[in-house]
């Protein structure tokens, strides 16, 4: 998805420019090309060799250079997927809102088709300030994409909003703007990661799930434009940005969160590994080490994806079958047992599939007794296929 995508990265003065070259290191690292635009003051603060040398290309600062380029301004323009201003401070805030072109970075702004992501960093006092908030609505207006800026310690020893933007953050705000956005007007429910059953204080029942595969379906479906609610168990990862994420720890948590949640959803993908049973009874008191065996009375959890399929109506609901062995005729009976539209098989003896890892391999069965195979791919991508199914569901369920 980032293979072969190209952005020009804006840097200007502020000690948040080694975050910058941090940035242009995470984005090349997945493939994608960055051309560097350092004003005057940001050259103050790093060397353009620092980012010549990460981006493996020339750094322009130079508004009337000709070395590289005919005319620098409109061929780095037309350069980019993606045009991104990192840190931005609140004088090149000032002269993107004023429309002011006096230098390569300003011109080259307002020469650019390309999405523009702007990510602030500066003091508290400045990035509150009334007009610099007043020249940020404005650029919003206008179809510029912001990275909020984060609390902390500042250069100036204090404390306040003003720091950038946690690198992960920007470069999925960056994928986001090149994402086409044709999961618009949808809501997605998505659920993931293990659940937990407690039979003491201290302990519980769980799975290996990591929440990878769901989390893949939230954030694409996100990137994707679509409205999404994320019910997790729980899980190590961070939780990804502009969703709605509901934490919950049992299997009767993430029911109840589920059900809650549906109205307005026009499709339920049930990517979560819930388990099958609880504890009957929760001691309250840790219980203590004996000889012999403990036994645990277990009694069924309710089965969500089931009462769900049961009350459907017009959504689309997807659901996962990670099976040991027959795993079509399982994930079969499975799909039509609680009325699926789609659901997605995977086996977890097959290297590089099933819990923790970052790869898939999948089967996608539909009622028609289609079967798509998937074969290993990451699970970002492998989240895009799934979506692609959904959003041909809900299509054709609205027409």
């Amino acid at each position: 998805m980032t293979e072969g995508k190209r952005v020009v990265l804006g840097v200007t003065g502020g000690i948040a420019v080694y975050k910058a070259a941090e940035l242009t290191r995470t984005l090349v690292k997945r493939g994608v090309s960055v051309k560097v635009i350092m004003t005057g003051h940001a050259r103050e603060f790093v060397s353009p060799l620092t980012f010549q040398v990460l981006s493996g290309n020339p750094v322009f600062s130079d508004m009337f250079s000709q070395e590289h380029y005919d005319m620098n301004h409109i061929s780095l323009a037309e350069y980019g997927n993606v045009m991104v201003v990192a840190p931005a401070t609140a004088n090149i805030i000032g002269k993107m809102a004023a429309g002011i072109a006096d230098d390569l970075l300003s011109t080259v702004f307002l020469a650019a088709k390309a999405p523009v992501v702007v990510c602030p960093a500066m003091n508290d006092n400045m990035y509150t300030h009334p007009i610099v908030q007043e020249n940020i609505l404005k650029l919003k207006k206008h179809g510029v994409r912001f990275v909020a800026p984060g609390y902390g310690e500042l250069a100036c020893k204090t404390e306040g909003v003003g720091r950038l933007a946690d690198i992960a953050d920007i470069v999925e705000a960056v994928e986001s703007a090149w994402t086409d956005k044709d999961l618009r007007g949808e809501r997605i429910l998505v659920t993931a990661g293990p659940t937990r059953e407690p039979f003491d204080p201290v302990r519980f029942i769980t799975n290996y799930s990591s929440g990878k595969m769901g989390y893949a379906l939230a954030v694409m479906a996100a990137r994707r434009g679509s409205e999404v609610i994320l019910v997790s168990g729980p899980s190590s990862l961070p939780v990804p940005p502009g969703i709605d994420f509901i934490p919950v720890v049992s299997a009767m948590e993430m029911r109840d969160a589920v059900m809650a949640r549906l109205a307005g959803t026009t499709a339920i993908i049930k990517a979560a590994a819930v388990a099958d049973y609880r504890p009957a009874v929760l001691s309250e008191s840790k219980i203590k080490k004996k000889k012999g065996p403990l036994t645990l009375n277990l009694e069924r959890n309710p089965d969500i994806i089931a009462e769900i399929g049961a009350r459907k109506g017009n959504r689309v609901l997807v659901g996962f079958a990670m099976e040991s062995e027959d795993l079509v005729e399982n994930a079969r009976a499975k799909l039509f047992g609680k009325n699926m539209d789609l659901i997605v098989a995977n086996d977890l003896h097959q290297a590089g599939a099933g819990f923790q890892g970052d790869t898939n391999i999948i089967k996608i069965l539909d009622p028609q007794g289609g079967v798509e195979e998937v074969p290993l791919m990451d699970k970002m991508d492998i989240a895009n296929r799934i979506l692609d199914r959904v959003k041909i569901l809900t299509n054709a369920k609205r027409s």
